[in-house]
C-alpha cells in the first residue's frame, strides 16, 4: 500500500523505521506536529519524526492543523491507500479521515477499550495494572472509540517506569503496525468493534496528579514516581521549594515513621507514608542535577522530626 505515516515524538520512530524496512509498502510522506521551541535557546526544533523521515528522503508535512486545506489538498494528491499513526497529537477531522481508501490506523498503547486518552502507559502504571499493551484500530471521530485489528500484551514488571515500559512498547508495537498493514492490503484482517465494557479513560497527567500525597500508601507512592518517570516528573516539598523524585524503594519493614517524615541513616535516607516507608533512591533538588536520595540528604542536613509534603512552593 501507499502510506502516509502520522506520529511526532521519538516513541513513534520505530514504528515509521518498521514500515520504511517492511518493503511491502510505501511510505509517500510522513505528518508530524510543527517544529517547537526547545533548550536554553527556544530555538525552533524539528520532531524526531521529522528528522528520521528527512533522513529517509520522505516527504515531511506539518501542518498547524490537520483541517487545513492546504495540508488535505496535498494529501489528497498524494492518494495515501492507509495512513498509519503513532502519537501524532493532534485530532483528525473527519474530512481528513475521509481521504485514505482504508482510513487512518493508530497504534494505541493500551489493550483497549482501557485506558483511551493521551496517557495510557502512565495511567496504567499508576492503577498498579500487571499487565497492559497495545491495539491498533480504525480512528473514528470518537476518542481511540474505533474498531481494533490486532493487539499484544506485555506484563507491567515492578521496577517499570512509563518510560521503561513505553520502550518495550514503541518496539513490540511496531511489529503490530506493520502486520496490521499487512493484514490490510491483503484482506486477511477485520476491524472488531470496541466492547462496551471496560471502558477506562487515561487523561494526560497534570503536575498535580504527579504530587506524592504522602499519607496515601507507599505502594501509591512508588506508583505516581514510577508512572510519572520520566515526565512530567514525581514531586513533593522540602523547605518551600519543589523536589523532584525519580526513584524510590519499598521498605515493608520500616512502620515506625508518620507519613512525610524523613529519617536519615548512613547510607539512606528514608520517609514515611500512609502504610509503611519507602526509601529515596534518586531525588532532583530544584535547579540541580539529578542525585542519590542519601546524599542529597547529607547535604541538606535534615533536622529530627522534618517532613516532606508542605503547602507552600518557592
Amino acid at each position: 500500500m501507499k502510506l502516509v505515516f502520522a506520529g511526532t515524538p521519538e516513541v513513534a520512530v520505530p514504528a515509521l523505521d518498521a514500515l520504511i524496512a517492511s518493503g511491502r509498502h510505501e511510505v509517500a510522506a510522513v505528518v508530524t506536529r510543527p517544529d517547537a521551541p526547545a533548550g536554553r535557546g527556544r530555538r525552533l526544533v524539528a520532531s524526531p519524526v521529522a528528522e528520521r523521515a528527512e533522513e529517509a528522503g520522505i516527504e515531511v508535512l506539518k501542518p498547524v492543523r490537520p483541517r487545513d486545506p492546504e495540508f488535505q489538498e496535498r494529501l489528497r494528491e498524494i492518494a495515501p491507500d492507509c495512513c498509519p499513526v503513532v502519537a501524532y497529537g493532534a485530532l483528525i477531522p473527519k474530512s481528513a479521515l475521509d481521504i485514505p481508501v482504508h482510513g487512518w490506523v493508530n497504534l494505541h498503547f493500551s489493550l483497549l477499550p482501557a485506558w483511551r486518552g493521551a496517557a495510557p502507559v502512565q495511567q496504567s502504571i499508576m492503577a498498579g495494572d500487571q499487565v497492559t499493551g497495545a491495539s491498533t484500530f480504525r480512528i473514528e471521530e470518537g476518542l481511540d472509540t474505533g474498531p481494533v485489528f490486532g493487539v499484544l500484551t506485555e506484563e507491567i514488571r515492578p521496577t517499570d517506569t512509563s518510560g521503561d515500559l513505553l520502550t518495550r512498547l514503541a518496539f513490540a508495537g511496531a511489529g503490530l503496525l506493520t502486520a496490521t498493514m499487512d493484514g490490510i492490503e491483503d484482506g486477511s484482517l477485520r476491524a472488531v468493534e470496541q466492547p462496551a465494557e471496560g471502558v477506562s479513560l487515561a487523561p494526560k497527567i497534570t503536575v498535580e496528579d504527579a504530587r506524592v500525597d504522602w499519607n496515601a500508601p507507599a505502594l501509591r507512592a512508588d506508583r505516581v514516581v514510577r508512572g510519572c518517570t520520566p515526565a512530567p516528573g514525581a514531586w513533593t516539598v522540602f523547605r518551600g521549594e519543589r523536589l523532584k523524585l525519580i526513584s524510590v524503594g519499598l521498605v515493608p519493614d520500616r512502620t515506625d515513621l508518620e507519613p512525610g517524615v524523613l529519617a536519615p541513616a548512613k547510607n539512606n535516607v528514608y520517609v514515611g507514608t500512609g502504610s509503611h516507608a519507602v526509601e529515596l533512591l534518586w531525588v532532583q533538588p530544584q535547579g540541580k542535577k539529578p542525585m542519590k536520595g542519601a546524599d542529597w540528604a547529607r547535604g541538606v542536613r535534615i533536622a529530627p522530626g522534618e517532613r516532606l509534603g508542605g503547602t507552600d512552593v518557592g
